[in-house]
């Protein structure tokens, strides 16, 4: 049930994946989303698979949903066009659930991003598949999405390189990957890239949101967001209670 802040407690854990139109290295994670895209606009398309969640009493354990973007210049700013793509696997309370996650109107890491979005153009149900294999990662979402990254191997072959401590919506510790297969087409954007030079990253995240009483408390902070997004600081505290007002 929803508390005195209007937010529902909720957390769900799993695997994300993305690839994105900049060249290898896409340069704003490491530039708190200021920095142009390699290629003047960017679009990007995030793949999620949820391996634990719950949102209130709905789980959600072993479903997917996908954000696909586009930005004309620098993310920072702003007007984004956003689409979303829930699992049509998913019961109706389940894609309630998932949509206010996943727009940020639940709250936690998405929400960071209101401030940015111009264009919230749609949600549509279809069917998403996600493959992880090594260092390998592949998404299909139903006709909106075919891409497969492979991450860039560190010292260590079996273990990629990470970017740590980023500005990223999904998680702060992302693997770099380079895309070998990028196609979107939903929401008004359509981009293929099969040039094997464009930028991926993998991660494993944990969103949650747990409100009591007039505290909440929320996941993912990036305090550079923070100076320069209109959107409520409570969508960027990690790990951290704030008193609503």
């Amino acid at each position: 049930m929803p508390n005195q802040s209007g937010l529902v407690s909720w957390r769900i854990k799993g695997e994300h994946s993305e690839s994105c139109s900049c060249d290898f290295v896409c340069p704003c994670p490491t530039s708190g989303l200021s920095a142009p895209p390699t290629k003047g606009a960017c679009t990007f398309a995030f793949v999620h698979r949820i391996d634990e969640g719950r949102y209130g009493d709905v789980d959600l354990k072993g479903l997917h949903f996908a954000i696909v973007g586009r930005t004309p210049g620098p993310m920072i700013e702003g007007n984004w066009t956003v689409g979303l793509v829930t699992d049509d696997r998913a019961s109706e309370a389940q894609q309630q659930a998932i949509v206010g996650i996943a727009s940020g109107q639940a709250g936690g890491p998405i929400a960071a991003l209101a401030g940015l979005i111009t264009n919230f153009a749609d949600v549509e149900s279809q069917s998403i598949r996600f493959e992880q294999d090594g260092l390998k990662r592949s998404a299909k979402v139903g006709s909106a999405i075919n891409q497969a990254i492979e991450g860039v191997a560190g010292a260590d072959q079996s273990q990629p390189v990470y970017l740590d401590k980023v500005g990223h919506p999904v998680s702060t510790r992302l693997a770099l990957a380079k895309a070998t297969r990028s196609h979107v087409h939903a929401f008004g954007v359509d981009w293929d890239d099969d040039s094997g030079r464009n930028n991926g990253h993998f991660a494993t995240f944990t969103w949650s949101v747990t409100p009591a009483a007039r505290n909440v408390r929320l996941t993912h902070c990036d305090t550079r967001w923070l100076m320069s997004c209109s959107a409520p600081a409570s969508a960027f505290c990690t790990e951290t209670s704030f008193r609503t007002a």
